[in-house]
């Protein structure tokens, strides 16, 4: 094996190469006038696993406020979510959207 390879190697495992926690992202619903409740709160539940009381609260937040701020992921997470959500309010007939952006 390589001697710098290994050196590297053993600089990586002493953990001299300094990580950074990845951005985050808030995941944001919108609301809209034709969306049920009831769905969104499903989508809450079923997409973000969210509890029946934090999901009916988001749901409010959606409902009364405009808006309603789901969580906090990693670039590739939120917006892995943001199109589970578009798909299943497609697959619904539901206009329901979610935004991504930064934290």
């Amino acid at each position: 094996m390589d001697s710098q390879l290994l050196t590297r190697t053993r600089e990586k495992a002493a953990g001299k190469e300094k990580l950074k926690e990845p951005e985050e992202y808030r995941v944001i619903l919108l609301n809209d006038n034709y969306t049920s409740m009831d769905f969104v709160v499903e989508v809450l539940m079923v997409i973000f696993h969210k509890d029946p009381l934090d999901a009916n609260k988001i749901m409010m937040d959606v409902h009364k406020k405009g808006k309603g701020i789901v969580g906090q992921y990693p670039w590739d997470i939120a917006a892995t979510k943001m199109e589970q959500v578009h798909a299943a309010a497609r697959k619904n007939d539901f206009p329901l959207r979610c935004i991504v952006e930064p934290a």
